[in-house]
């Protein structure tokens, strides 16, 4: 995610200079033909006019989608970062409140809660993982037994496994009187509100935007720039000022293909890049959270932006 309020104006030419070369080339052609006496390119400005306005139109639509998608990524990842808050606090106090029953084991309900609060931090960045294709398992080693990790590892879809492995150890430790019979009633629900935002991020992730907006907005913005140099030639002539309409084509070409480019960038929020909704430092928000709330000192260090961007 970008933090900073200012760009590197290189690094934004980077992103559209294949638009920037081919509005570049078009112009100096049509600049060039008309120069040498073939009138015959030049076309009403209202042909720009009405492709322009048609253009916008499918920016706009494209542009609020992405940011649509951007969001909702951005709202399920707050609900987890509350969820796994409140599955750990319950965890801990469900786990306390049976201090006083004859058969309360200290260490065995020391043990409990820290294994249930480690499988929910490995599940977030076992989600993580998953949504941006990333394959660093050994990750999860630090949260969940050896046992457990050979599961995990011959399981197809791990955070969904680690849910299961949550979900029995709650089960296992009602049988032996670490939890009280109702307890699971309210985890159970925080492990369901989890469950379903793990759904949202992988409906988001495996459901692209609609593939004709964006190819309908890529050909109208390569046609728009064609049929500008060539709208603009003849009035700038007219004026004795041909040469200026290569500079005014170019300005007005990158201002829209820099619009199209901002919804390109946002539709797909789980990629790890500079733009998307920042994983890392959610899941690091969580580990320190819950540890803290373990009782641990030694937490991992947060993190923090670098150069303006915080993954």
């Amino acid at each position: 995610m970008i933090i900073k309020r200012n760009f590197n104006p290189v690094r934004v030419i980077g992103y559209v200079r294949s638009e920037i070369v081919f509005s570049l080339l078009t112009g100096v052609v049509v600049w060039a033909l008309y120069r040498y006496g073939i009138s015959q390119v030049a076309l009403p400005f209202s042909v720009a006019a009405i492709l322009g306005s048609a253009l916008a139109i499918f920016i706009a639509f494209r542009n609020n989608s992405a940011y649509g998608r951007w969001w909702e990524a951005r709202t399920l990842w707050g609900g987890i970062v509350n969820s796994s808050r409140v599955l750990a606090r319950l965890i801990i106090t469900f786990t306390d409140s049976h201090a006083h029953q004859p058969n309360y084991d200290a260490a065995r309900s020391v043990s409990f809660k820290k294994q249930m609060i480690y499988l929910c931090i490995a599940w977030v960045h076992a989600l993580r993982l998953h949504l941006r294709g990333q394959e660093d398992w050994d990750a999860l080693k630090p949260f969940v037994s050896d046992e457990d990790f050979s599961a995990l590892r011959q399981s197809q879809h791990k955070p969904n496994f680690l849910h299961l492995l949550t979900g029995r150890k709650i089960y296992a430790a009602m049988g032996n009187g670490t939890l009280g019979g109702f307890d699971s009633f309210q985890m159970e629900g925080q492990l369901l509100a989890l469950a379903n935002y793990q759904g949202g991020c992988e409906r988001i992730k495996n459901t692209p935007l609609l593939r004709q907006y964006d190819y309908f907005t890529r050909l109208f913005l390569y046609a728009f720039m064609l049929l500008l140099p060539l709208t603009l030639i003849g009035d700038f002539s007219r004026l004795g000022i041909d040469y200026l309409m290569l500079p005014v084509s170019l300005i007005i070409s990158f201002v829209f293909a820099i619009l199209a480019k901002v919804g390109e960038v946002n539709e797909d929020p789980f990629e790890n890049r500079i733009t998307d909704v920042p994983l890392s430092a959610l899941c690091n928000t969580i580990e320190r959270d819950l540890k803290e709330m373990l009782g641990e000192k030694n937490l991992p260090p947060a993190v923090k932006p670098e150069n303006g961007f915080i993954y």
